[in-house]
């Protein structure tokens, strides 16, 4: 039980006391007057001095005392005690007419109940706080967000503007505010909100239907076109500035030196950004392009708009591709009257998760090849490879590479390796 229900029993408790005690005064007071009315105070002035004779009209008089009854509740009522007169014949008047000299006493009559009784009134209660479970959407915008996860923003490879905005604005209103300045820069810009449904960071695209109050925007500093120019920093910072007026924010900048932040991130990529190519040449006659189609096919290769056959792991991520030796491109329609005297298989090695075991799947289907098209695997030098040299492609080309850019906290395949080497 809470404090509260004790207190109040309590002050129930103190009332029925109360209650009863007033009752028994009251009883005592009137067993009192009944007693001074019904005593004779005069001689019988008829008498004179003959001894005190009880008059006819004061014939004894049975004592009035009134008792409490209290009747058994039904369910749900409450207790009531009600004063009975036993004798209804005799009644106050009754006992005032046997003596008229007195003054007429004023005799109060009682029926009190209980919910009549004077209870004290508990405190008022302090109204509750409401307790209010906001829904998914309706968060409080300040709840914490948490920082952005390095695989949509990485501080070491962008530059991250971030913005509080006062209320939601959308995502097409943000991403269109600065597009006519954006476009003149030659690195990507990448757009991060805060979703207030899903308690989450989330990329931006034109057709996002979010509202924003939580920004963050990251400048690329680098990418296989080199590193950010001074230019391209100011036309940027210059842009968020003028996004954060039109929004009513604050741009939150930092202050670190970014120009040679980039040319850092440049030298490490220069030194892991190696592709690896197979290349696959005819021994007599030219390969037709639905035997290439097939074995791409049959390898789980799809052909794509680059023309390009590219196998994708079970995350769609690509894992290599196989181009045309020759400078036609693959598409549906040339493959039916193509021709062609050689093919080359292409591993991207810093946007390839697991580099060497995806080299030794390639090289497995890259013989296949050899064999059905009778044509021979050569070097870039078209001297033929040995498996002696592929296992050293293995482990000097595939996995020192990468086991670089796992030193540097930047895996093969990961977003942001995606993003460096695009």
């Amino acid at each position: 039980m809470t404090e509260l229900q004790l207190g109040l029993i309590g002050l129930g408790a103190t009332a029925v006391v109360g209650v009863f005690g007033y009752n028994k005064w009251q009883e005592f007071r009137q067993r009192k007057l009944a007693q001074a009315v019904l005593k004779p105070h005069h001689e019988d002035v008829l008498l004179g001095d003959s001894p005190a004779r009880v008059p006819p009209a004061a014939a004894p008089v049975e004592r009035f005392e009134p008792e409490i009854r209290v009747e058994a509740p039904a369910a749900e009522e409450r207790i009531e005690p009600v004063f009975v007169d036993p004798h209804p014949t005799l009644s106050a008047d009754d006992m005032l007419a046997a003596a008229p000299e007195m003054p007429q006493p004023e005799i109060p009559v009682i029926e009190t109940a209980i919910s009549e009784a004077p209870v004290a009134e508990p405190p008022p209660a302090m109204p509750a706080t409401p307790q209010v479970k906001l829904a998914a959407d309706e968060e409080s915008p300040e709840a914490p967000a948490g920082e952005v996860p390095a695989e949509l923003l990485d501080p070491r490879l962008e530059f991250i503007v971030a913005m509080e905005l006062v209320e939601p604005v959308s995502a097409q209103q943000i991403l269109h505010s600065q597009r006519s300045t954006l476009v003149r820069i030659n690195k990507p810009v990448h757009w991060i909100g805060f979703n207030e449904r899903t308690r989450e960071w989330q990329r931006l695209t034109h057709d996002s239907d979010i509202g924003v109050r939580r920004l963050r925007v990251g400048l690329q500093l680098v990418n296989r076109l080199g590193p950010v120019s001074e230019g391209d920093l100011a036309i940027f910072t210059g842009a968020m500035q003028a996004l954060a007026d039109e929004l009513m924010a604050v741009a939150d900048m930092p202050s670190s030196r970014v120009l040679d932040q980039a040319a850092e991130i440049d030298r490490f990529c220069a030194a892991v950004d190696l592709e690896i190519g197979l290349n696959l040449v005819s021994r007599a006659s030219a390969f037709s392009g639905t035997k290439i189609r097939a074995l791409a096919e049959a390898a789980g290769m799809a052909l794509g708009v680059d023309g390009l056959f590219t196998r994708y792991d079970d995350n769609g991520r690509a894992q290599f591709s196989l181009q045309n030796y020759e400078s036609t491109p693959f598409s549906a329609d040339a493959l039916r009257t193509l021709t062609t005297h050689g093919l080359t298989f292409l591993l991207d090695v810093p946007r390839v998760d697991h580099g060497e075991r995806v080299f030794m799947q390639m090289s497995e289907i890259a013989k296949r090849f050899a064999e059905t098209l009778q044509g021979a695997l050569v070097d870039d030098n078209r001297q033929p490879l040995s498996e002696s040299q592929l296992e050293h492609i293995r482990r000097e080309f595939i996995g020192k590479p990468q086991a670089t850019m796992a030193g540097f906290g930047l895996a093969a395949g990961s977003p942001q390796a995606l993003r460096l080497f695009s």
